[in-house]
């Protein structure tokens, strides 16, 4: 025969809680269906064991909120918000520099400093008429934006190019005259001095 203390259940309990309703109005029948009468005065947390739901509206809606998915809403179809790996970044701040990367296209200036909460990563699929055409072949196909971005070999010479024109432009003016270069440079610095 199985012995079992008084006072002690083996049973549990979750409370049901329902969406949150966009006002506040009827939040007080919600939160009265939904408390226990224990007898005893807590706001919240464990009683005998069961979940007992706040007593005040703020801090019961403050509890739905908590509980409610991450996600776009509705309208945009419950995108959920992803995590976000370092490759992942490297990708989006990629995409946001985009008009750095091709000197014939423009684009609209970035609205935000910030990555985007919302976002989906997606595999384009070509058709069967671009298999000649528009088609990468498995050589040029990588792992991420980035390594793309870095075998392609017009992207590194346009890239060289603008590092040169950059630093041409950013060079300090007349240094290379002041520097004695070579054994030439030196004797003549000597019957410089001399004379």
């Amino acid at each position: 025969m199985i012995e079992s203390k008084p006072g002690r259940s083996s049973l549990s309990w979750a409370p049901k809680i329902p969406p949150i309703c966009s006002g506040t109005k009827g939040s007080s029948e919600k939160l009265q269906s939904l408390t226990v009468d224990t007898g005893l005065k807590h706001d919240c947390g464990l009683v005998d064991g069961l979940f007992v739901p706040p007593r005040e509206p703020r801090k019961l809606n403050k509890l739905l909120r908590k509980q409610v998915k991450d996600t776009t809403g509705k309208s945009w179809f419950d995108m959920p918000a992803p995590t976000v790996t370092p490759e992942m970044k490297k990708d989006l701040q990629i995409i946001k520099l985009r008009s750095v990367i091709d000197p014939k296209r423009h684009y609209k200036r970035a609205d935000s400093k910030t990555f985007p909460k919302y976002f989906q990563v997606g595999t384009v699929i070509e058709s069967a008429s671009d298999f000649f055409s528009g088609r990468l072949t498995k050589k040029e196909r990588k792992a991420t934006l980035a390594d793309e971005l870095l075998s392609d070999r017009s992207l590194g010479e346009y890239r060289k190019r603008k590092v040169q024109e950059f630093e041409e432009q950013h060079r300090g003016v007349g240094v290379a005259k002041w520097k004695n270069k070579g054994t030439q440079s030196q004797k003549r610095a000597k019957q410089r001095r001399v004379s």
